[in-house]
């Protein structure tokens, strides 16, 4: 069967591509959900409701039809379930037809230049907020799920960027099509349809990928912090992706935590701790900097990272002694994580080491010693701070 993916715009009507409604019109099969569906006048024709990969390619199969056009909102390569029926639909011949996407609806109607805004679908529960618009000076949010315009805009008041700018529609291209802005703040009752979309101006972005932050910036207590320049070349050490997953195991302030989130916008950062004061101050610093990609977890390890996902990149500040069990759940949680050990300690050293080892794993030792100068009246001082080992490889 000829079976092709059509993208049919925001609302399936004005903007429709010409080349679309001719691959709906020579169709003998409409596929899609109800919004969809409606979409298309009733002249007779089969129609199926459904917008699960698997039963459309199951009811594909057993039809009779020789050609048959799955409706798809917006576009096609834009957050869309082409994807997955794209794999579902091997054995057809099967044509993509692109659509008018609500990213490029949106801005059309705002006049507001795209080419440099990240994309960000908020369908599923996890995906980040505030660290995108805290790096970008506006970002593109497709809302969703259990995430309404008011629910992002309290999650950037919560992080500390209640002034942005916020635009948000809704129904787009419905005649109850609505589009308002405003700041975050003034937004936080703000009651529009799930099915939204939103972009966010922040004029105070951060242009750099930040590194080795200060440590005065940070909120601290009594708990160990690692400082700037050894927290730089740690987490540099982890070669940490735009997705991945991380762990934080003995997070202290969080400092660690910051540098690995900002690192991976579109990851997570598991930070775990069993001091409550440790806890509490990497809620706070990820409050700071913007770093909602941040889930802090209370209690002793090994037993705390049991609940965590499949790590990529794994950082041990502190072990509690335990660190051949620590390397058991990274290791049988991922075979293959790249692990950072800092030790302060040459029993710590020994035990990083040694765990390596025990796994057949090759690692590199390096020693960090880093000497600040400081100026006290008229003379100038070299004030060391303790040496650290940095214990860096991969298992498997």
């Amino acid at each position: 069967m000829i079976v092709e993916l059509v993208g049919i715009g925001t609302d399936g009507g004005a903007t429709l591509t010409a080349e679309a409604a001719q691959s709906i019109a020579r169709a003998e099969l409409l596929i899609g959900a109800k919004r969809m569906l409606d979409a298309v006048p009733e002249d007779g024709r089969e129609r199926f409701c459904a917008y699960d990969a698997q039963k459309i390619a199951d009811h594909i199969a057993q039809s009779t039809a020789s050609r048959a056009a799955v409706l798809l909102s917006g576009d096609v390569g834009f957050f869309s379930g082409a994807k997955a029926l794209t794999e579902a639909l091997t054995g057809h011949e099967l044509h993509l037809i692109p659509g008018i996407s609500s990213m490029v609806y949106f801005c059309a109607k705002t006049a507001v230049s795209w080419e440099n805004m990240p994309f960000i679908s908020l369908h599923g529960t996890q995906e980040s907020i505030a660290v995108h618009v805290r790096s970008h000076a506006q970002a593109f949010f497709l809302l969703g799920g259990e995430l309404d315009t008011a629910a992002v805009c309290r999650r950037l008041c919560e992080y500390g960027l209640g002034g942005v700018t916020v635009l948000t529609g809704a129904r787009l291209g419905y005649p109850d099509e609505r589009i308002f802005s405003g700041t975050a703040q003034e937004l936080v009752s703000c009651e529009t349809d799930r099915l939204s979309v939103m972009i966010v101006r922040n004029p105070a972005y951060c242009p750099y990928l930040p590194s080795c932050i200060p440590d005065e910036d940070f909120v601290r207590g009594n708990v160990p912090m690692t400082k700037a320049q050894v927290r730089g070349i740690t987490v540099a050490s982890l070669q940490i992706a735009e997705k991945a997953v991380c762990w934080d195991i003995g997070c202290g302030t969080g400092s660690v935590s910051v540098e690995m989130a900002l690192r991976c916008a579109r990851g997570r950062v598991w930070s775990a701790d069993r001091s409550e004061e440790a806890v509490q101050l990497t809620h706070e610093n990820a409050r700071r900097f913007a770093c909602d990609n941040i889930t802090v977890r209370q209690g002793e390890a090994p037993a705390v990272l049991e609940e965590l996902p499949p790590p990529d990149c794994v950082f041990i500040g502190g072990s509690g002694g335990e660190m051949e069990a620590v390397f058991d759940v990274i290791g049988r949680k991922n075979p293959s994580a790249r692990i950072a050990v800092n030790a302060v300690t040459l029993e710590t050293l020994t035990a990083a080491r040694d765990a390596f080892a025990a796994r057949g794993c090759d690692c590199s030792i390096v020693q960090i010693a880093v000497t600040p100068v400081r100026h006290i009246g008229g003379y100038t001082m070299l004030q060391a701070q303790n040496p650290v080992f940095l214990v860096q490889g991969v298992l498997g």
